[in-house]
Parts: structure tokens; sequence; C-alpha cells
């Protein structure tokens, strides 16, 4: 039965499973051989003391040679299963780490420093990797080694196995102690390494910023700051691992000299008298047979002493090695606790029981739509219906929501509800939670505010998502955008890498990349979210006459502050305070005299001011 801080692995110990069968197996013959090397040495002690030959010396070293060499190979093979299969299992984590994270809706990311989820997906799954592989391999090791030796040692001597074995439950008490202080500040170690990774991620994601603003050195001496706190607490798990060891190799050290003061008096007492000899022939083995011996007046012989000694040597490194498996433990715990975190996490947003892959046509309805961000809400009984094929304009100062408003459409933010009646949110009359996210998402094509593009070729980002892409269809996508000419003027053209958040191309050619691949999806409903705020009025006008071929057919909505965006949209409606509060074609809304109205002639004072 697993502890219960182990129980996510179960999964994938249990796909692993005849592995660590096989690894086992290993481990039992690496100690099963190992176990008789003390046994030989004894009984060589005692054969040499009655007489030393060539034949003898030849003999015994030939033996102990064997035992040696078959021990490192089964000891390899234990180390390659074992530590492969820590291996796989740390690549099966990582896969499944990822997978989830691509699963968790938008709002997580907004909770969650991304430093800290790279921390928990790098630093933590190597702890997690070590208590797979090491930490089971040397427990193991330990277990069948301990249990083998101590059936020996009791057979050489009760008495001395028990005086040997006294430290134990200080030991154990020791480990205890050690072992939960070890886990506690382990876990403030990995939440500081979040910490840092976190600056460290937010420093080279704006590094303009920092520049710009003639920052470096205050940034440098906060990360000196975070750093510096990081290698506090690590010293203070280093000094207490540094009390561990020690202790450890006290206790045994007592032990060891427990045994050569009392195991010495019996060597010499069982050199005075006799003893009664019992030979035991290793199984399989053309080697002489290894004599045990019995003192009649309960002392032992050199040879025993020898063999009883060895074992005492041998134990030695498994009880240090047991203080380092708890070090593996206690950090491979805690790490996995922060991993499993990740794990737990339910998506906000998901398939809904029922929903389906449907044909999408366009039609979008907002019916009774209320929103709130946490307890603030942000959008008020928005009732809007847009036409399958129509062009709609959003237009409204910062903060109306307009943004929210269309982020409901693919369902970035979740506003259904599971029945048509009480939907707030539909697509060609349905609910929207009916369509299967999948289907849903790859039928809109969104341009956000903030233009993302991979650290990758300019041809891979605008054909994302669409992998049977033809260079002619994204050559077409690049003109529709009005971003073919530029990029055909670079060097490598379409080959051309963006670098980082696509730091290499200007505002405006990020922007019209996002629309070309938005446009390649050649998808029913089209979101242009202030999408041509980072191009020229002359640049805009080129798109814009780009689009209209584009838009035939689709269903279109554009967010903009200009109304040289917006006028020849089909309708538009304006958003204030999280409410429609005008809606109608661009000459209709002059003609109300109101926030459109207003909007229009500064804009055009604005031009004309520009042009004296």
């Amino acid at each position: 039965m697993l502890p219960k801080s182990l129980r996510p692995l179960l999964p994938y110990l249990k796909r692993y499973r005849w592995e660590y069968v096989a690894g086992t197996l290993c481990v039992f013959l690496t100690n099963g051989i190992w176990i008789l090397f003390p046994l030989v040495l004894g009984k060589a002690a005692d054969d040499l003391h009655e007489g030393v030959t060539r034949h003898k010396l030849l003999l015994y070293a030939a033996v102990l040679l064997a035992i040696a060499a078959i021990k490192g190979i089964f000891q390899f093979l234990t180390r390659w299963i074992v530590i492969g299969v820590s291996r796989d299992i740390e690549f099966d984590l990582r896969n499944d780490l990822f997978q989830k994270l691509e699963t968790l809706s938008f709002s997580y990311y907004q909770r969650h420093r991304t430093g800290d989820i790279m921390a928990r997906a790098t630093n933590d799954l190597n702890a997690v990797r070590m208590l797979l592989g090491p930490a089971i391999m040397y427990s193991a090791n330990t277990l069948v080694y301990t249990a083998g030796a101590l059936a020996f040692m009791i057979s050489i001597s009760p008495w001395l196995t028990l005086y040997t074995f006294l430290p134990l439950p200080a030991v154990s008490i020791v480990i205890q102690t050690f072992g939960r202080r070890i886990h506690e500040r382990f876990e403030r170690i990995q939440a500081m390494f979040s910490d840092i990774s976190a600056r460290a991620q937010e420093n080279f994601s704006g590094a303009r910023l920092i520049r710009a603003y003639v920052q470096e050195d205050a940034e440098i001496r906060a990360f000196e700051t975070e750093n510096q706190e990081y290698i506090r607490r690590s010293l203070r798990l280093v000094r207490l691992m540094g009390m561990l060891w020690p202790t450890l190799e006290l206790m045994l050290g007592c032990a060891v000299v427990l045994v050569l003061w009392l195991g010495g008096r019996e060597v010499i007492l069982g050199l005075s008298h006799v003893a009664l000899i019992t030979n035991v022939r290793l199984p399989g083995s053309a080697a002489p047979a290894i004599t045990t011996t019995i003192s009649l007046s309960g002392s032992m012989s050199v040879g025993q002493f020898v063999s009883f000694s060895t074992y005492m040597m041998q134990l030695t490194w498994p009880v240090i090695a047991l203080g380092w498996v708890i070090n593996i433990f206690q950090r491979g715990t805690a790490s996995l606790i922060r991993i499993n975190e990740i794990m737990h996490e339910e998506p906000e947003i998901k398939d809904a029981p029922g929903a389906q892959d449907r044909e999408i046509t366009g039609e979008i309805e907002f019916r009774g739509l209320n929103f709130n961000y946490d307890d603030k809400q942000v959008l008020h009984d928005v009732n809007l219906r847009i036409p399958a094929g129509s062009s709609l304009a959003i237009v409204g100062p910062t903060g109306s929501g307009k943004t929210t408003l269309v982020s409901l459409i693919p369902r970035i933010y979740d506003a259904g509800t599971e029945d048509a009646e009480s939907s707030t949110v539909l697509i060609d009359g349905r609910p929207i939670r009916d369509f299967a996210l999948a289907s849903l998402r790859h039928n809109i094509g969104f341009v956000p505010q903030e233009t993302f593009l991979f650290s990758d070729r300019i041809r891979e980002n605008i054909a994302l998502g669409v992998d049977s892409a033809t260079d002619q269809q994204i050559h077409n996508a690049s003109e529709a955008a009005n971003i073919a000419a530029d990029i055909e003027s670079f060097p490598e053209a379409y080959e051309t890498i963006v670098g980082e958040r696509g730091i290499t191309l200007s505002g405006g050619q990020k922007q019209r990349t996002a629309i070309a691949r938005a446009l390649i999806r050649n998808p029913k409903i089209l979101i242009l979210d202030d999408a041509l705020s980072s191009v020229d009025t002359h640049t805009e006008d080129k798109i814009l006459n780009h689009l209209r071929d584009v838009m035939r057919g689709r269903t279109t909505i554009f967010i903009s502050h200009r109304v040289s965006t917006v006028r020849n949209a089909d309708r538009i409606a304006v958003l204030h305070g999280g409410r429609i509060v005008e809606l109608g074609t661009h000459d209709e809304l002059l003609a109300l005299n109101g926030y459109y109205s207003d909007l229009y002639n500064k804009q055009l004072l604005e031009e004309e001011l520009a042009e004296v």
C-alpha cells in the first residue's frame, strides 16, 4: 500500500510494474550473491589460519573475484532498469503535465506566474524522478541486504547481533525528526525557486521595458536579494543534512566499537575451546564448503568474527544511504505535492455533456447577457443579434467591456448555460455549450489585442493549426492581411525566424501576421480585437480593402477606436459601462448625436489639425 503522498504516482508505477519486477529481481540477485562475500572471507580466514598454501590463496581469491564480478553485473542491471524506468516515468509525467496545462482555462494563467509553472515543470519533476529511481533502488538494496545480513549475523552470534542493532530505535527517531524538517525546508526552498524563476522570466520577457526605464540596476539588486534568500534557505537545508549523516555514522561507530570489544573477547575465548564444526556448501558451487564454527562455550572463531565484522562494515553504506534516501524522499514528496496541485486543477471551461462537433453558419446572439469578473460586473443585460455573414463593429471607451464581450464567443471566458431557455450566448440559435470546444474554436478566427508570435519561422506562425497549409494558401492569407510584401522583402522571406514573441517585427507587422494567421483558417466567424491599432491609416485602408473580399460570406466583428475602421460595417454597436447604448449604421449613429458622433467629430478634427 503506497503512502497517501505517493498515490498520484500509482498509475505510472502500474504502467511500468514489470520493469520494476525485473529491477527487484536484480536487487535480490545482487544482494544474494554479495551476502556470500563475508562468509567466504570468514572461511578463508579460518582455513588460512590452519596453514597458508598457494592453492588456497588462488582458490579464495578466485571465489571472491567471481562474487564481486557477478554482483557487479546484477548491480549494473539494477541501475539500468530502475534508473531507466524513472526516466521513462519522468517523460510520461512531463507530457501529462504539459497536456494538463494545455487544457487549463485562460484564467488559470492569470492567477499563476509563468516562472512558478516552469519551476514545477523542471526542478520539481527532477525531484520526483530521483524519488522514483535512486530512492527506490537504494531503499530496496538496503532492505534486502540488511535482512539477509541480519539472518547470517544472528546465526553467528545472536547476542552480538542484538548489541549491534541496539542503536536502531534512536536511528529511527533521528530519521523521522530530520525527515520532517527536511520536507518543510525543501517546500520553502521550492517556493523561493519559483519566485526566482518568475522574476527571471519577467525580466527576460520585459527586457526592452527595463532598459527603456533604466531599471537594470534595480532589477539586479532585487534579483540578488531573492537569490540570497534562496541561498539562505538552501544552506539551512544543507546544515540539516550535514547533521544527519554524521549522526548516523556516530551511531554506527558506537555499534562497531561494541562489536570489536565483545567480538574480540569471544575470539580470544574461542581459541582455547573445542569447537563443533558444521559444513555448508554453496548451492551449485564447486568451491569447498564454508565452515561455520559454533563454540561450545559461546565463543566464536576468527573466521566468524571476520564474517561478522565484514557484515557490519557492509551495512555502514546502506544505513548512510538511508539518510540520503530520506532526503530524496522528502524532496520528492514535496515536489510531487506541487506538481499534483496542477494535475488536480480542473479547467473552468470544458465540453459540456452532450456537446458535439457541429457545422456553423455564423449567426451570433447575446441574450440578456450579464458577466462578472470575480465580484465586479463587467457586462449588463447585453442583447445583440449578429446575422450570419454580416459585419459588426464595436466601439466604446477603454474598460467598457468590448474585449470581454467578444471573448465569450470562442469561450475564452464562459457565460453560457446548458439549456437553451436560459442561455445568454447562442450561435446559430443554439446554446454555445452545444458545440464542442475544438469544433467551435476551429470555426473562429480570433486576433486579440496583444499579438503573440512564436519563436519560429513566419510560415509556421501563419499556418498555426493548419498543418495542411500550402505555400499558396500562406501567400494568399498574407496578401489579404497586407503583409506579403513585407515578408517577401526579408532575405529569407517566409523562412525568417521572428524571435521571441515576434521581437524582430514591428508592431504593425506582428498584427498583420496575426491577421494572416486568422484568415488562413477560413473561419466562419472572424473577430478582430483592435487588430489594426499598430498600423497607420494608409496601411489600414489597404488591409480593409483586402478584407472586404475575405469578409464576404462570413460573420465579422471589429473592435476599434478609429471611426475609419468601423464606418463601413453593416452595424456599429457602442458599448459604454458594459451596456449597449447605441446601435445602428454609421449614418444612423451620426444622426443620434451621441457618443459615436462625438468620437467621429473628434477624430475628424484631429485629422484636419494633422494636415495643417
